[in-house]
């Protein structure tokens, strides 16, 4: 009797335990239905390859060097395809009509960033990137106008790259003329320049915080690449249980804000709000002014996440783009003498170019674009997020779709370049040699969204760009343009 109720009670287990796990199969079935339907793509979306169960199309993709994948679609597909990201229904457009159209001619339809669980843990969608709606353009209009203040496209930035200059100079010097990997320097160098306008000080080479900082931005900007990453925004609560490079990503931007956070707090402790010294000051002052307007989201945690963003978006593209002028030079000698012979023309061998010499310059401002279009810093437009439901080219782009310009076809368009994949300062010159611009020229994004640094760019480009004689080391690995 007894082995008999033992077995019962066995048997009446197996039995719980098998309706148990039937009873969750069928519920996690009916998730899974009901999440595919939600995010199911509409008949009418752009054509694109077939998306895996859940994951979409995340392993179609090189993450370190996506927008080559991105590139090989399009010849597949056309120059506006579709993907699913995760969960994310995502639009790629190509070729600067397109992109033009997603970011210019119907750019309030495209105006909003996605709200995910990766960007709500880097920045709670607040600050300047990640930002959208009233409070984005509040701090847009506020960051733009305190860049202004302080120098951006003036004189004053002017005087400060100078300074700089003589540091990151006198740097360069140490090293006795041999070969150097010139990557850490420009970027402490660039890196100080922002420094002076939003901590109002700059800081010594071998400050040991400041080099923490530069490198934990580094690193994360290297592991936003990983697949670790776009298998959080599909799968967000159980990569959180996971070990990976989405922690250490984490991780890399939670030290940046307490770096930024102690700047802020000795900010405040002498804060004069009648004498701004800063980027921080004047972000200061808004709190008080905008106390009442909560929407705004002006408050400590904002201002660290714009100074945040502030860095990210200034540092290591514009340092990056510097090293790719010492790249070409170095490749093409011929030109780096043409452009120090007009520089000795205008300015002399004993002062530096200012921004008034640039229409002066046409020669050394067309090669300083073309390295900024050869050089590609930022391969894809920063994602955006349809707003509302929009037709784009006849195809039907629901709300809440993520959406992705690729600035590499733009810049390498054959329809807008004469010579798209060779290095030619030309593309920038007219008949008589004069500087021309050109429309597809879209290194910085377009819209209400492009990069609010630009101006900063072009005034680092003139100040630093021509002030080395470039010579190739044993070790030298050829651009293959």
């Amino acid at each position: 009797m007894a082995l008999e109720n033992i077995l019962l009670h066995l048997n009446s287990k197996v039995w719980t335990d098998a309706g148990t796990i039937l009873l969750l199969f069928i519920l996690f079935l009916l998730v899974s239905v009901k999440l595919r339907n939600r995010n199911k793509p509409h008949k009418n979306l752009p054509p694109g390859p077939t998306p895996l169960p859940f994951i979409g199309n995340v392993f179609n993709l090189d993450t370190s060097q996506p927008h080559i994948d991105l590139t090989k679609m399009s010849d597949h597909y056309g120059n506006i395809f579709s993907l699913r990201l995760g969960s994310l229904n995502t639009v790629v457009v190509n070729t600067y009509s397109m992109v033009k159209k997603v970011l210019n001619d119907q750019g309030n339809s495209f105006m909003y960033r996605p709200v995910n669980d990766i960007t709500e843990r880097i920045s709670k969608c607040q600050g300047l990137t990640f930002n959208n709606g009233y409070s984005w353009k509040q701090h847009r209009r506020f960051t733009l106008s305190t860049l202004k203040f302080f120098g951006v496209g003036k004189r004053s930035l002017e005087f400060i790259i100078m300074e700089e200059y003589k540091f990151l100079h006198q740097s360069i010097m140490d090293t006795n003329g041999l070969p150097f990997n010139p990557h850490y320097i420009i970027n402490n160098g660039v890196s100080n320049i922002i420094c002076s306008m939003v901590f109002g000080r700059r800081f010594e080479y071998t400050d040991q915080r400041f080099l923490n900082m530069l490198s934990l931005i580094s690193k994360a900007l290297k592991l936003q690449t990983s697949v670790f990453i776009q298998l959080y925004a599909a799968f967000p609560r159980l990569m959180d249980l996971l070990p990976g490079p989405h922690k250490e990503l984490f991780s890399c931007f939670h030290q940046v804000r307490a770096f930024i956070k102690e700047e802020v707090d000795k900010h405040r402790a002498d804060w004069d709000p009648s004498s701004p010294r800063d980027f921080i000051d004047c972000y200061l002052t808004e709190i008080e002014k905008k106390k009442d307007d909560l929407e705004a989201g002006f408050h400590d945690e904002g201002l660290q996440y714009a100074v945040l963003d502030l860095f990210v978006a200034g540092t290591e593209t514009t340092s990056t783009t510097l090293l790719w002028a010492f790249v070409y030079m170095m490749k093409y000698p011929e030109i780096q003498e043409k452009v120090q012979a007009e520089i000795d023309k205008v300015v002399g061998r004993y002062r530096r170019p200012s921004m008034d010499d640039r229409p002066c310059m046409p020669y050394t401002d067309a090669v300083i674009h073309e390295i900024q279009r050869m050089g590609n810093v930022v391969p894809l437009s920063v994602p955006r997020m349809t707003n509302e439901d929009t037709i784009l080219e006849g195809y039907f782009i629901p709300k809440g779709t993520l959406v992705i310009g690729s600035l590499t076809s733009v810049l390498f368009d054959e329809s807008e370049w004469e010579t798209p994949h060779s290095f030619n300062p030309g593309h920038f010159l007219d008949a008589e040699g004069k500087f021309r611009r050109r429309d597809a020229f879209l290194p910085f994004s377009l819209g209400k969204r492009r990069c609010p640094g630009e101006q900063l760019a072009f005034s680092l480009h003139v100040g630093v760009e021509p002030s080395f004689d470039y010579k190739v080391g044993n070790h030298w690995m050829s651009p293959t343009t």
